[in-house]
C-alpha cells in the first residue's frame, strides 16, 4: 500500500479525502488522516476500510515525524502558518508535500533542499490560489504558442452563496473563513496596472472602485481589487503587460454597502473595545457615532453615512439586526472587527439546506499579426450540501489531484512550486471538468488601452 498522510480534516479536506478513498482501491492506496479532534478525523474517513484516523497534535514533534515517516506523500491542510514544520520533517524524511496555501518566504527558503532530495513541495493548489493559476496559464500559454503578445490580464474569483439558497439582502453567506471576509482588502493599499499605469486604491477607498461582471445564467456581479496584483506578475511571465488587476467577486450592491462599515471603523481589528461582552448590538453601533441629547441611533446613522429612508442600504442594515438593544455580543475583550464578525455571523451562516458556489472570471487581451483580441473564461461551481461545498470541492480536489499525480510518477519537477507548468495543470483541470468545474472560454471585442486614442490615463 501507498501511505498518503493527511495532517488537518477541516471542512476543506471533506472532498480531498472523498476523491482519493474512491481511488484507493484501484490505486493501491491507505490515508492515515490526523486532526487534533479525533472525532472529526474519525468522521472523514466515513468507516473506509483504507482509511485510519488519528489524533495528531502537530506540537508534538516526535509524533509528527513518526506519522511522517510512515508516509510516501503528505498533505498538510493546516493553517498557512503552521505548515513550514511540517515542510521541514519532509525534507529531512525526504517526503514530497502537497499545500493549498501560498507559498510563505519560510516555505520558499526550502527550495534549494526539497531540489536536492528531489521531492515535489506543491502549494497554492486549492482555489485561488489554484484553479485561479492553473486555468490562467493554459490560455495565456495557449496564446503565446500561437504567437500572441499579452496586453491584459484580470482574474476575479469569489466564493457566494448559491443562487436557489440566496434569500438576504445582501446577497452574500459565509462559505469559508468569515473573519477573512470582514478584514478583507486591509494592510496596504490595493496596487495594480491599469493601461500602463500604476494604480493604488486606499483601504477607505476599496469598496467604491468596482467592476461589473456578468455572467451567463447567473446575473450581474461585482469586483473589487485584491490587495496586490502584481504579486504574479513575473511568475505568469506578463512583466510588459499594460494591464493586470486581481480582484474578489460579489453581487451587485454588496461593496457600496460593505463601505458603510469601513467608513464606520466597524472592521478595525487594531483595539479593544471596553466592555465589549455586556453591550448591546445597538450599543456597539452607537460607539462610533457622535453624541447627540435627542437623536436615535438610527437618525444619527443615517446622517453620518448620508442614507436616505428609501435606499436598500437601510433595508439591509435593518435586516441583520443591528439596532436590537437586547441582542448582547457577548464577546470579551474583543476588537471591532470580531464584533462584527459575530453580529455578520448571525445572519450569514449557511443553513443547513443551503448551497455554496463559486465563480471564477478571467480575461486575456492580446495582440496578434496586429490585431487585439480578448478571450473572456468564465467557470461557476455549485456545491453539493454542506459538507461537499463548491469551496470543498474546488480547494480539496486539485490537492488530491495533484497527490495522486505526483506519487503516479506524473508530476516529477523538484522543488517549492506552484502549478504553472503544462504537467500540472493540463491532467488536472481536465479531471476536474468530471466534477463540475468547467470553464467556458468566449472571443470577445477587445477594450483595452490604446494610447493613440486615450490623452489621459
Amino acid at each position: 500500500m501507498r501511505n498518503i498522510l493527511i495532517i488537518g480534516a477541516g471542512r476543506s479536506a471533506s472532498s480531498l479525502i472523498q476523491y482519493l478513498l474512491n481511488k484507493s482501491d484501484i490505486e493501491n492506496l491507505h490515508l492515515t488522516i490526523g486532526d487534533l479532534s479525533l472525532e472529526l478525523a474519525q468522521r472523514k474517513t466515513a468507516n473506509h476500510a483504507n482509511a485510519t484516523a488519528i489524533a495528531l497534535d502537530i506540537r508534538d514533534k516526535e509524533q509528527r515525524m513518526a506519522e511522517i515517516g510512515k508516509a510516501d506523500i503528505v498533505i498538510s491542510m493546516l493553517p498557512a502558518h503552521m505548515h513550514i514544520e511540517v515542510a521541514k520533517d519532509c525534507i529531512a524524511l525526504k517526503k514530497h508535500m502537497v499545500t493549498a496555501s501560498y507559498i510563505s518566504e519560510a516555505m520558499a527558503s526550502l527550495d534549494d533542499a526539497a531540489k536536492q532530495n528531489g521531492l515535489v513541495f506543491m502549494n497554492e493548489i486549492g482555489l485561488d490560489p489554484g484553479i485561479d493559476h492553473m486555468s490562467a496559464m493554459k490560455i495565456i500559454d495557449e496564446i503565446r504558442e500561437k504567437g500572441g503578445k499579452m496586453l491584459l490580464f484580470e482574474s476575479f474569483c469569489g466564493g457566494l452563496v448559491a443562487p436557489e439558497s440566496d434569500d438576504n439582502l445582501w446577497n452574500y453567506k459565509f462559505t469559508w473563513a468569515p473573519r477573512n471576509v470582514v478584514l478583507a482588502g486591509q494592510g496596504g493599499a490595493a496596487k495594480f496596472i491599469q493601461e500602463g499605469k500604476y494604480k493604488y486604491i486606499p483601504y477607505h477607498k476599496l469598496f467604491r472602485r468596482t467592476e461589473f461582471l456578468e455572467v451567463e445564467g447567473y446575473g450581474k456581479f461585482e469586483g473589487y481589487a485584491n490587495r496586490d496584483s502584481l504579486k504574479y506578475r513575473s511568475v505568469y511571465g506578463l512583466d510588459d503587460v499594460l494591464t493586470l488587476y486581481r480582484g474578489t467577486i460579489r453581487r451587485v450592491g454588496f461593496s457600496r454597502a460593505w463601505n458603510m462599515f469601513v467608513q464606520l471603523g466597524m472592521t478595525d481589528d487594531t483595539y479593544v473595545i471596553d466592555n465589549s461582552d455586556t453591550i448591546s448590538y445597538r450599543e456597539f453601533i452607537n460607539l462610533f457615532l457622535p453624541y447627540h441629547p435627542t437623536d436615535s441611533v438610527e437618525i444619527k446613522l443615517r446622517l453620518q453615512l448620508g442614507i436616505e429612508q428609501d435606499d436598500i442600504i437601510w433595508d439591509k442594515l435593518l435586516e441583520l439586526d443591528l439596532f436590537n438593544p437586547k441582542k448582547i455580543v457577548g464577546l470579551p475583550n474583543a476588537t471591532p472587527a470580531q464584533i462584527l464578525e459575530k453580529i455578520l455571523s448571525d445572519k450569514w451562516s449557511l443553513k443547513p439546506d443551503d448551497k455554496d458556489m463559486i465563480v471564477m472570471y478571467h480575461k486575456f487581451g492580446y495582440e496578434l499579426n496586429g490585431e487585439e483580441h480578448q478571450i473572456d473564461s468564465k467557470m461557476v461551481c455549485i456545491g453539493d450540501d454542506q459538507t461537499y461545498t463548491a469551496m470543498a470541492k474546488t480547494v480539496g480536489l486539485p490537492v488530491a489531484m495533484a497527490t495522486l499525480q505526483i506519487l503516479n510518477g506524473k508530476i516529477t519537477t523538484p522543488g517549492v512550486q506552484l502549478p504553472i507548468n503544462k504537467e500540472v495543470y493540463e491532467p488536472i483541470l481536465e479531471e476536474l471538468e468530471e466534477f463540475g468545474v468547467i470553464f467556458k472560454e468566449t472571443e470577445m471585442p477587445y477594450i483595452g488601452y490604446n494610447p493613440d486614442k486615450l490623452l489621459g490615463n
